[in-house]
């Protein structure tokens, strides 16, 4: 169950109608972003929350820059009972409820706003219910991530213009398909390994948010930034049931409120750092391309039939919930 309040400001502390916390606990929240970059000023602000909301009792302890390990392993730690939280696109969590993968879909919608009634929604709960009987405990579902652009080494246009490149994605299925569709060649790995394949000339560009590319430096080995928005990245936060089985129920519920308000905070930054990074991008000597969105969006239609292991007609279930 989610908890909800008002935010009165995000960087407002908060005054949150909760149980008295009376465990003592530190929790370790994994994620491979910087220091910095988004991920990282919503996750501190987060700590500060907990701090607040439970007294000092609970503490977050942080491990940015991919400190623990790559994502599928802190997930699989967290599955074991390992104290710990990470960041984890809908898309790493199909081997577990395959339907979820679309929430990862190429151009399900162009309303951010629209796509988190879908977390807000009974479809999704009933996934989030499977997936505690797996292991997985959601703590974060509104968290935005931003919408993901593509770099590269050459000027991307066209569908046809990635023809032959080498492009980074993280290692999930949707995503993986959805560059091949479009007409890359997807090459999945950690996004910590992401600048030196660069520098190498192992991948031909990337695709992220601009605030994690530019996060990562990515920008300095590759100096053509192609808007192709594909994909508004929202993300979930997550640790291992097991886990959260051993904590007072009042520490969880403290959890999920506080998440929720961080996860607005995300919603609230993610627009304001594209702006200004898109004028660091610029003023780096990145050269901006806004091509017709047409082929590519046609191109990627294609994922939504690649799917076979997804309920019948989940595309056209979840577009129904979008118009509503």
């Amino acid at each position: 169950m989610k908890f909800r309040t008002i935010l009165l400001g995000a960087t407002t502390a908060m005054s949150l109608a909760l149980p008295a916390v009376a465990q003592d606990v530190t929790i370790r929240v994994a994620y491979e972003n910087n220091p910095g970059e988004p991920v990282d000023q919503v996750v501190n602000h987060w700590a500060e929350l907990v701090d607040t909301a439970s007294e000092g009792k609970v503490k977050l302890e942080l491990f940015p820059s991919s400190q623990l390990g790559a994502k599928q392993d802190v997930i699989e730690q967290g599955m074991l009972g390992v104290n710990v939280i990470t960041i984890a696109d809908a898309a790493f969590l199909t081997d577990y409820e395959p339907d979820l993968g679309i929430l990862m879909g190429p151009y399900l919608t162009d309303s951010t706003a629209d796509l988190f009634k879908i977390y807000d929604s009974e479809w999704f709960k009933e996934k989030e219910k499977a997936l505690q009987e797996k292991g997985i405990h959601i703590v974060i579902s509104n968290y935005l991530y931003g919408t993901r652009q593509l770099l590269t080494k050459t000027k991307i246009e066209t569908p046809d213009d990635l023809q032959g490149l080498k492009i980074r994605t993280p290692n999930n299925n949707m995503q993986i398909k959805t560059i091949e569709a479009m007409g890359g060649t997807p090459t999945p790995m950690p996004l910590g390994d992401v600048y030196p394949a660069l520098t190498q000339g192992v991948i031909d560009g990337v695709e992220n948010p601009l605030a994690v590319l530019y996060g990562q430096k990515l920008h300095e080995q590759a100096k053509e930034l192609s808007m192709i928005s594909y994909l508004n990245n929202t993300a979930l936060w997550l640790g291992g049931q097991a886990y959260f089985d051993t904590l007072d129920p009042a520490v969880v519920e403290m959890l999920h409120e506080t998440g929720y308000q961080a996860g607005l905070f995300s919603q609230e930054l993610a627009g304001k750092e594209d702006a200004r990074v898109l004028e660091e991008m610029k003023a780096g000597g990145v050269t901006v391309t806004t091509p017709d969105l047409t082929p590519f969006k046609e191109r990627a239609m294609a994922v939504y039939s690649e799917f076979p292991e997804w309920t019948p007609g989940l595309y056209d279930t979840i577009q129904a919930q979008l118009a509503e």
